[in-house]
């Protein structure tokens, strides 16, 4: 059988032929391969073990205590370069050369040094006085997860969440897409918040300060140590010189990437049943299949406004102004139509691509089956009409700014 109408792509739900025609190419490599196949172990090890079983926040293990080592030998690597040059300026002033070789140790620490974030300046951000209401939601799923909730929520277009810190204080954000809240139901949402801020709650050493950061000056240094393409004598000798290095930065870059994959991926599957907790089994179910859409949710308002720009003067001014009204509305019922056997169809792509796309993550596949086996769980934070209604009046400027944005802004 071939379900389908022809809007949705044509596949046989017997012997799954066309189930996933625009399926990509693995990242190709030893090293990947290698990655994709511990990825897959972990997945699936991680899932059986979260099945059925009430998970705690797992304690620091031998790979994390050895990530978070390798990570303090790479940041003190900056640190005796910024000393370094400090000593070179200022003891080798009067030979000349020291001082040019010092201040150029100098620069590549400034470059490597530990980032503390910050917001994006084009952000629409909301502070508790914004938006009482939502950060009071906030704040109620997060002592469901067991931890506090965040300083601010940073509202976008995309079709995607996720939290992170900024700032030397480590304060909070949420960052939220309205392509992804907007199609959500109540209970939904409240899931998919339990989910971002359960990565408060449980950790993640990937994304910790220390492990990020070392992550992040690793592969400027393999940035740095690039070979060039030799044109000459000279290109030939660095690029002989900086291999030795290169190698070893490379290594270190595949020691702490699997060092950390395990956890990672382990932090998903533990957020995964923070939102099982906050919003029901039930909606936390429904949240893994609407994360299955988040690419057509994209596609939808790459649609809306290229169709919008299409037409230019007058005529294009109104049709852009009509395609702002009620954008998120219709996008929400675009994705609400979306039939059973296409959701079907986009579980049986996860589970075929495990982790050839993405193996920080576990599969949808598997952590939508952890969430319905590890319950049933009632939902503790109940998102009714009246509060739904008011976390709608807190958005609406955020919606018609960033309609307005999609439409208007979008360059393709």
């Amino acid at each position: 059988m071939l379900p389908g109408d022809g809007t949705y792509v044509q596949w046989c739900a017997s012997c799954d032929w066309n189930v996933d025609p625009g399926a990509p190419d693995p990242e190709p490599g030893r090293i990947a391969a290698a990655r994709r196949r511990l990825a897959h172990r972990y997945g699936q090890e991680l899932a059986r073990e979260m099945e059925g079983a009430e998970v705690a926040r797992p304690g620091r293990d031998a790979a994390a205590v050895l990530a978070l080592t390798l990570s303090m030998l790479v940041h003190g690597l900056t640190v005796v370069l910024a000393v370094a040059g400090v000593m070179l300026v200022v003891l080798g002033w009067d030979t000349g050369a020291l001082p040019v070789v010092g201040a150029l140790l100098l620069a590549v620490a400034v470059v490597l040094r530990p980032r503390f974030g910050r917001l994006p300046k084009d952000a629409w951000s909301m502070n508790r006085a914004d938006a009482p209401k939502l950060f009071a939601l906030i704040d109620e799923v997060g002592a469901v997860a067991g931890t506090t909730g965040v300083d601010t929520v940073v509202v976008d277009a995309g079709a995607n969440a996720a939290v992170t810190t900024y700032g030397p204080r480590r304060r909070r954000v949420l960052y939220l897409g309205l392509g992804l809240w907007e199609m959500l139901g109540p209970q939904e949402r409240v899931a998919l918040l339990g989910h971002e801020l359960g990565h408060f709650a449980h950790g993640d050493i990937r994304h910790g300060a220390v492990t990020n950061g070392a992550l992040r000056s690793l592969h400027l240094w393999l940035y740095f140590l690039a070979p060039s393409e030799p044109e000459g004598l000279m290109d030939r000798f660095v690029n002989a010189v900086t291999f030795l290095p290169r190698c070893l930065v490379l290594g270190a870059v595949t020691v702490l990437d699997l060092l950390t994959l395990r956890a990672s991926q382990r932090a998903e599957y533990l957020a995964d049943a923070s939102a099982a907790r906050a919003g029901s089994t039930e909606a936390a179910v429904a949240l893994m299949d609407r994360l299955l859409l988040c690419r057509s949710a994209e596609g939808e308002l790459r649609r809306e406004a290229v169709a919008a720009q299409m037409r230019g003067g007058a005529a294009g001014r109104e049709t852009r102004a009509l395609a702002e009204q009620d954008l998120w509305g219709r996008l929400a019922d675009r994705m609400g139509a979306i039939p059973a056997h296409e959701y079907e169809r986009l579980r049986r792509v996860s589970a075929r691509r495990g982790h050839s796309v993405d193996d920080t993550h576990p599969p949808t596949h598997l952590r939508r089956r952890c969430v319905a086996t590890g319950g049933p769980h009632p939902a503790e934070v109940v998102c009714g009409d009246e509060r739904l209604a008011a976390l709608a009046d807190e958005l609406a400027p955020a919606r018609s700014a960033l309609a307005r944005r999609v439409i208007r802004d979008y360059t393709g």
